[in-house]
């Protein structure tokens, strides 16, 4: 059965920021043709995280209603980076590690996309070959000041932080994307903004149709206050363990619980609003784990999270560490033992209360006596077995 233009204009719609334009996208739908819907993505770590698949969910939902997605790695362009939303230069990356990176890209996003009606393209493949002359051409485009309307670049500039040429060019190479590849949609989140709407101006600068431009909000990470980003340690990565991943989607608080159902699922939310939010939050949890790591991984980490945390019981599997020093400090045993990254975030975990030895809460960075095994927690999932 043929949808009818609005529902898949509400479908489309979901979740998303702004739609530049909706009139335009209707227009395009109402053509009765495949659109070529592109999201492009730099390869600048290895994993990707579930911030990520709020985009390649929308790309989804496109590819579910029968058109041609484009997934598209910068291979090129993440040479520069992406300044959008940054406070500073990127360092550049080497070929090397864009391409270890671009390995990983493509095994993940096929978790979501369907990899036989995917089209996966680098823009290295025409940016390569645009040479100086046809950069000048790009960049006579554009202007100084068009460039510094940008937030993130007006800021910079105000505060006399550098920012290179090679930046300013950026948006301009995303753009041209668009011309190469004859865009009639292009996904990225509400920092993307600038780039996507430059596209479409570009792209009648070189006698193309303007793509439609469909921004997503950025999804936050389990602190619920911050952007998803391993920077900030917040993320979720598809390629987590299914305990962690389980359990970092039961640590965030119901109202972002709410949030990552609009854009990471298609469950009715009205529905979702009526059950019990632990309910809610653990069929969430299943329904993420089950997704990207698979149903038995996901329902074993479902019956150990309860376990442990409904039941108080330990972990079945927790590893032993064998410490030499016959007494050690607290913080320094929490770094030792890998349960944290750095010394002055043990520190931090002791004072928030957050470390146990034997189930009993420590309450300050002690000296300990290492002399029967015991088990050390630090938050709520970590565990480690230490003996002497």
């Amino acid at each position: 059965m043929i949808e009818k233009t609005d529902d898949v204009i509400e479908k489309i719609q979901r979740g998303s920021n702004e739609i530049f334009s909706i009139a335009e996208l209707k227009e395009k739908l109402n053509k009765g043709k495949p659109l070529r819907v592109k999201l492009g993505v730099d390869p600048t770590a290895p994993d990707l995280h579930l911030g990520h698949t709020v985009l390649i969910n929308k790309l989804k939902t496109f590819q579910d209603l029968g058109h041609q997605i484009i997934f598209l790695i910068g291979d090129f362009t993440a040479k520069i980076g992406d300044p959008s939303g940054r406070s500073e230069t990127r360092p550049m990356m080497t070929d090397e590690q864009i391409e270890k990176n671009t390995k990983t890209y493509t095994d993940q996003v096929f978790k979501i996309l369907d990899r036989s009606k995917t089209i996966v393209d680098y823009n290295s493949r025409w940016l390569k070959d645009l040479g100086i002359d046809g950069l000048l051409k790009l960049a006579a485009k554009s202007s100084v000041a068009q460039m510094l309307v940008r937030d993130d670049f007006e800021k910079r500039y105000k505060s006399g932080k550098t920012i290179s040429i090679v930046e300013f060019l950026y948006p301009l190479l995303q753009a041209f994307d668009s011309v190469a590849l004859k865009a009639d949609v292009e996904l990225g989140g509400n920092d993307q903004k600038f780039n996507l709407l430059l596209g479409r101006e570009i792209q009648k600068d070189y006698g193309l149709e303007p793509q439609i431009a469909l921004t997503m909000p950025l999804l936050e990470g389990t602190d619920g206050v911050k952007k998803m980003s391993k920077s900030y340690n917040n993320y979720i990565a598809l390629n987590d363990s299914p305990k962690d991943m389980f359990g970092k989607i039961m640590s965030v608080s119901d109202e972002i619980m709410y949030k990552y159902y609009e854009l990471l699922t298609q469950n009715d939310l009205k529905e979702i609003k009526l059950m019990h939010p632990k309910e809610a939050k653990t069929k969430l949890a299943l329904e993420i784990t089950s997704r990207y790591l698979g149903e038995v991984a996901a329902q074993n980490a479902k019956d150990e999270f309860e376990r442990v945390f409904a039941k108080k019981d330990l972990p079945g599997d927790i590893e032993e560490v064998k410490i030499e020093e016959e007494q050690i400090k607290l913080s320094d045993l929490l770094f030792k033992t890998s349960l944290v990254s750095s010394k002055n975030e043990a520190r931090r975990l002791i004072e928030q209360g957050g470390v146990k030895i034997d189930n009993v809460k420590v309450e300050c960075d002690e000296m300990l006596t290492l002399k029967e095994p015991f088990v050390l927690q630090a938050g709520k999932r970590k565990f480690k077995k230490v003996s002497n």
